[in-house]
Formats: structure tokens, C-alpha cells, sequence
């Protein structure tokens, strides 16, 4: 059980090494969110398939599953300011690959299903790194605000993002489209090689990854509050985020739109993230009351993919797709805040691993599931059912999970 103190509210940006990092986060958020969005945007170009785009949307996300508790383990280790610096280098190895095959004829299939394994595999490096990193900034009392904030960045950029992408195909090309994300992390880079003093990791640890993951899952759990917070973020993954990762396939298939219906979707999940984010920064580091605000959050989530049946334009899918976003974005912050919260210092690189593959594994293997049934059966359809299986997910969170977070 988490030790709990009366909590005031801290800001994370009155810690200096967290203001020097905020700019690095901003960057390669934006860079993030242009590869994901021409990721996307190529599957349903190439095949205007709901299926495809569920199996890209699934490799950008999958390899977490199986990278993650080793990339988890690393962050205990090494300095994950370091392995941040890696993952911004691979990412510019993405945008410059998509360039040069575009460029030059070759971008296909292929290349595509290549790229979006290689931004999963990636990811998985850079969620643990970054979740390592964050609480070695600031102060205990500041966790809330400093998730909220890199939560905001991340989701401005997801606005941001794909309407600089959207423009620089309709006016220069997909291959300048390609080229700005090289840039934005290799300015995340140099900002991440200037800070210092910061993440060095004194005791060498000899036990090899599986016995040091195994120690942490053991360690998971033992703790029932560990336990539900992944149960949790799991759900949402699957049922909510899932939505978010499908969108390419619902703008075509719900709107009949283009890349520009398809910005203007992924620009609404942004700013309802956004929202989200911001309500994450007015939190208090207490347990209980994050707990009762992503229960909050999960029910309004299942109203939601319940209603898409009468969301058939772009206004109102957009709508839909802001207020979803905004609140599987309190779901997944909380989690993560949670975990950040709960597990000590010694486990929390390897326990914070276990989160982010769940994170990203549960979106992963709804898209995939949901954009394969949407092909017989329609998005209706599926998130109808979604929805029924939220009401009773949430109903068991709430009678079984409560007595643990109060």
C-alpha cells in the first residue's frame, strides 16, 4: 500500500532540470506524432483497407510486448537521458528512410510494415527511458503536474503534427513531409546532450534481464493497487485508445475522407488530449482521488463508443473523438501517476516497463481486433460491443478496486 501524506500542489516547472528537458519532450513529440501520422496515412493510401491500417496502427504499438521488459530493466541500469538520446536517433532513421524510399520510387507495402515495426520497437525504448527519467527531475509533490505537462506536450504535438504533415503534402510532398520529423529530433537530441548531472546510475547491478524483470513482475504482484492500476490501463487500451490508433480507418470509412478529414480527427484527439492533460496538472499526488477520477473518466469513455452510431459527420465525429481522447487520456495519466506514486525507487524503471507495455500492447491488440471485425460487421457495431464490456469492466474497478485506493 502507498504511503500517503497531505499533499499540496507543485508545478514541475519550478524544478530547473525539468524545465531544461521540457523543450526536448516538446520536439520529439512533434516528431513523433508527423512519423505517426504519415505512417497511417500511407496504409489507408496504399490499400484503403480498415484491415491494414490496424495491422500498422498494431505494429507501432506491438513490439512493446516483447521489448519493453528489456528496455524496462536498461532504465534501472543505465541513464535514460542517454537512452532517450538513442531512441531520437532512431526516429530520425524512420523519417529519413521514408524520404529516401519515397524519393526514389521504392515505398510500398513493405517498406511501410517495415517502418511501423521499426517506430514500435523504438517506442518501446523510449517510453521506459522517458518514464524513468521524468521523476529524477522533480519532486515527489510534483509528479502529478510534470506527467500532466508531458502529457500536454505530447498532445499539442499530436495537433500539431499532423496538420504540419497535412500541409506539407497538399503544398511540397510527401517527401519534405517525411524530412521535418529528422530534424525535430535531432533538436531533441542536442537539447537532451546538454543536460547534466542527471540519471547516472552508481551500483552496478549483475543479475541477468529475465532474473531482474522477473524480481519486478513478483514485486507487481504483490501489490493490489500495482495490479489494478495495470488491469486498468489495459482496458482502456483496449477499448478507448484503440478508437484513437483506428482513426485513419474511420475517417475513410465513416466520412469517406481524405488525409485533410483525417488531420482534422487526429487535431480533435489532440486537443481533447490536451484537455486531459490539463486536468492531470490540477491534481493533488493522492491515490485515492486519482483513483475515483479515472473511474470517472472510464464511465463517460463507455457513453461515448456507445454513440458513434449517430456521429456520421465530421463536426460530430470530432466532437466524439476530442471528448474520447480527453478522457482516456485522465485514464492513462492517472495510471501512470499511480504507478509513478506507488512503486519505489529500486523497482520503478522495470515496474513503469510492465505499465508502458500495457500501455501500448492493449491499443496494439484492439486495433487489430477492432479494425478486422469492422471489416465484416461495421465500427458501429464493434464499439457498441466495447461499450458493453467498458459497463461491466468498470462496475468490477469499482466494487473490487476501491477498497485498495482508499
Amino acid at each position: 500500500m502507498c504511503r500517503e501524506k497531505r499533499q499540496v500542489r507543485s508545478s514541475a516547472l519550478s524544478a530547473p532540470l525539468f524545465r531544461r528537458y521540457y523543450p526536448a519532450s516538446w520536439f520529439s513529440s512533434l516528431g513523433g506524432w508527423m512519423l505517426r501520422f504519415l505512417l497511417g496515412w500511407s496504409a489507408w493510401a496504399l490499400t484503403e483497407s480498415s484491415f491494414w491500417v490496424g495491422i500498422v496502427g498494431a505494429l507501432m504499438l506491438a513490439p512493446a510486448i516483447l521489448l519493453s521488459p528489456y528496455f524496462g530493466v536498461q532504465s534501472d541500469r543505465v541513464n535514460p537521458r542517454h537512452g532517450l538520446i538513442i531512441s531520437m536517433a532512431v526516429h530520425a532513421v524512420i523519417g529519413l528512410t521514408g524520404a529516401v524510399t519515397t524519393a526514389t520510387d521504392l515505398f510500398g507495402l513493405n517498406t511501410l510494415l517495415l517502418l511501423a515495426t521499426t517506430m514500435g520497437a523504438v517506442t518501446a525504448l523510449h517510453s521506459p527511458m522517458r518514464l524513468a527519467l521524468v521523476p529524477l527531475l522533480v519532486s515527489r509533490e510534483a509528479l502529478p503536474s510534470a506527467v500532466g505537462l508531458t502529457a500536454m506536450s505530447f498532445n499539442i504535438a499530436r495537433i500539431l503534427g499532423p496538420a504540419i504533415s497535412a500541409a506539407l503534402l497538399a503544398s511540397v510532398g510527401l517527401v519534405w513531409a517525411w524530412s521535418l520529423p529528422v530534424a525535430m529530433f535531432f533538436i531533441s537530441a542536442l537539447l537532451l546532450a546538454v543536460i547534466r548531472g542527471v540519471g547516472t546510475r552508481e551500483i552496478k547491478v549483475k543479475s541477468s534481464v529475465n532474473a531482474a524483470f522477473l524480481e519486478a513482475g513478483r514485486y507487481a504482484l504483490a501489490h493490489s493497487q500495482i495490479t489494478f492500476i495495470l488491469m486498468i490501463t489495459a482496458t482502456n487500451g483496449l477499448l478507448g485508445r484503440s478508437f484513437i490508433e483506428l482513426l485513419p480507418a474511420i475517417s475513410g470509412r465513416v466520412l469517406n475522407g481524405d488525409a485533410t478529414e483525417l488531420a482534422w480527427l487526429t487535431a480533435a484527439a489532440g486537443a481533447g488530449a490536451v484537455a486531459g492533460g490539463l486536468v492531470l496538472t490540477q491534481q493533488q499526488a493522492r491515490v485515492s482521488s486519482l483513483f475515483r477520477l479515472l473511474l470517472g473518466a472510464m464511465v463517460i469513455a463507455v457513453l461515448l463508443l456507445a454513440s458513434l452510431k449517430w456521429m456520421n459527420t465530421l463536426t460530430s465525429l470530432m466532437i466524439l473523438v476530442a471528448i474520447l481522447s480527453s478522457v482516456t487520456t485522465i485514464m492513462g495519466t492517472s495510471c501512470q501517476t499511480l504507478t509513478q506514486l506507488i512503486v519505489t525507487e529500486q523497482y520503478r524503471g522495470r515496474v513503469l516497463s510492465l505499465w508502458s507495455m500495457t500501455a501500448m500492447g492493449a491499443p496494439a491488440l484492439g486495433a487489430a481486433w477492432q479494425g478486422w471485425m469492422a471489416e465484416s460487421v461495421g465500427f458501429v457495431d464493434v464499439y457498441l460491443t466495447a461499450a458493453l464490456v467498458g459497463v461491466l469492466a468498470t462496475l468490477f474497478f469499482y466494487l473490487r478496486g476501491r477498497p485498495a485506493f482508499t
